[in-house]
């Protein structure tokens, strides 16, 4: 399976930002961009080649990244005008010759791309797209027949939308003979949906696509204390000469570094998800609610079974980590 992603756009929206800066290098905080996210969710699912189809200001991308990042092959392709996400994706789909995991180079997504793919490949579909609820960018009036019986404060909406993120079997090609031009959730989705042949990978995450200053901003307010790493993310929520408080995301399947920490005596508090903390001599189960003390020089692993969200309490040492095995190539 080879990433493609479609990173030619001139994001006119967003300008100035976008004015001597290609959409998919926008830096969601200082050095670390768009693009940087989406390669480190590529390589972590195990992608080791992808394709940036590339426009407007490309030669800033490509002499950002090179030939190769993050343990991938680099290769590129240059828009002279642009042909819309129909025969960008055709261009690369014909250009790689395999299946393909297509993004949009503006999409900002925690979506579990391993489990995408795997589900995809076990799958009889020639498509599956991801598919996502809406959070409401507004809070909701809760009405009854005469008067106001409540207020929800932007809630995630029941209806799912189209996540931007495709997986494509090469025998997809042959529907898009039928189109010229225009969007592909206009031409070819739809006719595969009609033959059965369209799947989805439905996913409650962070996702958010970057088309306005405001998404902008908000997307920054959460990249302000997190760092994303190969399977997940750790955000710091609190730090006191006290105390330390962390979020962990940490994805199904996924795992942290076997590691130990010489001075942080740490509890992890289990707000959802389940899975569990390996030790040198057991294993620790743990369920949404749970809560689990972890001592200085004890050497653990956290795995996720299923998507987990951890708040980790201890005392405030935020650097004392000392890795023993890391299970990923990239960091």
């Amino acid at each position: 399976m080879i990433g493609i992603v479609l990173c030619g756009g001139q994001g006119k929206r967003l300008r100035p930002v976008t004015s001597n800066t290609p959409k998919s290098l926008v830096e969601l905080k200082e050095g670390y961009t768009i693009l940087d996210k989406q390669m480190l969710d590529f390589a972590s699912a195990g992608i080791d080649e992808v394709i940036l189809l590339t426009g407007y200001l490309g030669e800033k991308i490509e002499g950002r990244y090179g030939p190769e990042y993050k343990g991938m092959k680099l290769r590129y392709l240059i828009e002279d005008a642009p042909l819309g996400t129909l025969n960008a994706i055709r261009r690369g789909m014909e250009f790689v010759g395999k299946d393909a995991v297509v993004r949009n180079g503006d999409v900002v997504t925690d979506l579990n791309l391993r489990k995408m793919v795997s589900e995809f490949n076990d799958s009889d579909f020639l498509a599956t797209m991801l598919v996502t609820r809406l959070r409401s960018p507004y809070g909701i009036v809760v009405l009854n027949e005469e008067r106001i019986k409540s207020f929800k404060e932007k809630p995630v909406l029941d209806h799912y939308i189209n996540g931007g993120v495709y997986c494509l079997d090469n025998a997809c090609l042959a529907f898009f003979e039928d189109f010229e031009t225009g969007a592909i959730e206009d031409t070819v989705f739809p006719a595969l949906a009609k033959e059965g042949k369209l799947g989805y990978y439905a996913e409650d995450c962070l996702w958010t696509s970057i088309d306005t200053s405001k998404d902008l901003e908000e997307i920054r307010k959460e990249y302000a204390n997190r760092t994303d790493k190969p399977w997940g993310y750790e955000k710091v929520l609190s730090l006191t000469s006290e105390e330390l408080r962390k979020e962990l995301f940490i994805k199904g399947s996924y795992q942290t570094s076997y590691h130990y920490h010489e001075k942080r005596d740490e509890t992890m508090h289990i707000v959802s998800g389940s899975g569990y903390i390996e030790f040198e001599d057991r294993k620790e189960r743990f369920k949404k609610g749970d809560a689990i003390r972890i001592e200085p020089n004890t050497p653990h692993t956290i795995v996720a079974e299923e998507n987990a969200i951890i708040h980790e309490v201890s005392t405030p040492h935020p650097e004392d980590v000392v890795r023993i095995k890391d299970y990923y190539k990239v960091r």
